[in-house]
């Protein structure tokens, strides 16, 4: 039985009280750069395009990154908020002590991504892609999440409250003190891959029509 001894809440990211303000195009990312305690304000970074890049101790308010292709960037103790990454292309990306808040991740592509300590609250993340990725002590709040791809994803320490699950996919991914709390999962693909979850009992019911599709039920109005 998973017990709460389990789930913790995600280590925050450290960020001084004072930072640089980024400056164009002089702190964009640069293939194999550092970018270090910058404040990213309503900047226009949706070209961005650049393989191994970092950003550590920063903050992004209001900045548009929609559509950056940014493969193997990390994120260090870094915050957005009200943000624009959608379509953003993170493949193999890394974030430890992130938190993405009220932004907006329509189709994001963090594809074999790995995050540890983050906290996603707020946002809208439909058809985000994080399939094949590790997630640890990872906290989505408040998120519209429908037909978010999480296929072949490995979960340990993760939790879902109160989030929007429709139609997501979960096929193959491992499951490992997990839970979902206030969540609609009618739909959800790939039930199978939410073995070893915990379940409210006030989210379970949204699981019946994809637990009986997987074993052969059909079930009639």
């Amino acid at each position: 039985m998973v017990t709460a001894k389990r789930w913790r809440e995600p280590v925050g990211p450290r960020i001084p009280r004072t930072l640089t303000e980024a400056v164009l195009p002089r702190d964009e990312p640069v293939d194999d750069g550092a970018l270090l305690s910058l404040a990213y304000g309503a900047v226009e970074l949706s070209r961005a395009a650049a393989e191994n890049a970092e950003f550590e101790r920063c903050r992004f308010d209001r900045t548009a990154l929609a559509g950056s292709a940014l493969p193997r960037v990390r994120f260090s103790d870094v915050a957005f908020d009200g943000c624009d990454l959608a379509n953003v292309r993170w493949d193999d990306a890394r974030l430890a002590n992130v938190t993405v808040a009220q932004s907006r991740m329509t189709g994001a592509r963090l594809t074999e991504a790995w995050l540890r300590d983050v906290v996603v609250e707020g946002c809208r993340a439909n058809l985000a892609a994080f399939r094949f990725g590790r997630l640890q002590n990872v906290v989505f709040r408040d998120c519209d999440l429908s037909e978010a791809d999480f296929q072949n994803a490995g979960f340990k320490g993760v939790r879902f409250e109160g989030c929007r699950l429709v139609a997501a996919r979960f096929a193959h991914a491992t499951m490992d003190g997990v839970r979902f709390s206030g969540c609609d999962l009618f739909g959800v693909r790939g039930v199978e891959g939410l073995r070893g979850a915990v379940v409210s009992s006030a989210d379970a019911p949204g699981l019946v029509y994809a637990l009986a599709a997987a074993v052969g039920i059909a079930i009639e109005d």
